[in-house]
């Protein structure tokens, strides 16, 4: 068995101290350039690799963020979490990611194995939390970001797109557009996402004097979204227009309404999303969506973990919502006049 190679070995070969070995394998530690690189040729040359975990153990900061994620299907979250990821470890950070199903119970046992690997803070992405947990984490000083999902609860910081302000724009487009039955499709209706963008959705077209023409439930799920279009135009009075709740159920809508039922889209019924996955540009679907910013998001979720992790005493949580433009491409009808964001 061969021994490990020491950092005291790397710091004899380099001609350094021990302490400068560990300052350039710190992220964030300052140490010249010229040390550096003598450092990390003397590492290379004896094969030396500096033990993650032992460091961990003394400094007490293990430099490892805990992620916890429902699901991977809908494509928002495969590229949100790969931003999220490269932000934190250009912080120093490594990410560990844990999956959990949608419901409180689940997420803290999970949550609770977390805790166990000394991860210095959470980030949360679309599942929901109990108070209890909550308590949990703030007892051992490990703070929690929610991540596209608010919750009421004292001491947590929220990072979410203006769900609400991206269900009024939908309704005001299609209003503007001529529509006069329009449906709605739900997402889980456990989620602060869902019922923030159904209750933009629907204060705007009361405004307007209307209500939701058609309303069925999918659940956030391929499966269900398509269940849901196929009860919701199995009539001949089917609406002329339909929000659903996010793109990966819209896809599933669009591919109902027009391969299963040869309905054309905008001509007979308009179909609008939430999220502006890449799916969304393809030509085959051309959809119409509210964008979340994902690049802002992770920012801002990033910023709001870091602040509490370095300065807890002073840090403040937040409850951040960013506002996300109305992208519009062909699968709905566009109102005369209309002035697209920027």
């Amino acid at each position: 068995m061969v021994d490990k190679v020491t950092s005291l070995q790397v710091a004899e070969r380099a001609g350094v101290s021990q302490s400068a070995v560990s300052r350039v394998f710190t992220p964030g530690a300052s140490v010249s350039k010229k040390t550096a690189e003598k450092v990390r040729k003397a590492a290379q040359d004896l094969g030396y690799r500096p033990n993650v975990l032992a460091r961990a153990m003394v400094s007490g900061k293990s430099r490892i963020i805990g992620l916890v994620v429902a699901y991977l299907d809908n494509y928002f979250y495969p590229t949100a979490l790969e931003k999220l990821s490269n932000e934190l470890q250009e912080q120093g950070y490594h990410v560990l990611i844990f999956m959990a199903s949608k419901t409180a119970g689940n997420v803290d046992d999970v949550i609770e194995e977390i805790l166990d690997y000394q991860v210095d803070g959470i980030v949360v992405a679309s599942v929901a939390m109990s108070s209890e947990i909550t308590t949990r984490c703030q007892q051992a000083g490990v703070p929690v970001v929610l991540f596209n999902r608010s919750q009421d609860i004292d001491g947590i910081s929220t990072v979410t797109s203006d769900n609400y302000a991206g269900g009024r724009k939908v309704a005001e487009f299609l209003i503007a557009g001529g529509h006069r039955q329009i449906g709605y499709i739900a997402g889980w209706e456990g989620a602060s996402t869902q019922r923030d963008r159904e209750a933009g959705f629907a204060e705007a077209l009361t405004q307007a004097g209307q209500n939701i023409y058609a309303r069925e439930v999918g659940d956030f799920r391929t499966e269900a979204a398509q269940n849901a279009a196929r009860r919701m135009f199995a009539t001949d009075n089917y609406p002329d227009a339909v929000f659903v709740a996010n793109d990966h159920m819209a896809i599933a809508v669009l591919d109902v309404i027009r391969g299963e039922l040869s309905l054309s889209v905008p001509d007979d019924v308009s179909v609008i999303g939430y999220d502006d996955v890449p799916p969304a540009s393809w030509a085959a679907y051309n959809l119409t969506t509210v964008r979340q910013r994902a690049n802002l998001m992770v920012r801002d979720t990033v910023a709001a973990l870091i602040d509490q992790i370095t300065s807890p005493e002073t840090a403040q949580t937040v409850q951040t919502k960013i506002d996300g433009p109305l992208i519009i491409r062909g699968s709905a009808r566009v109102p005369k006049n209309w002035k697209e964001e920027k």
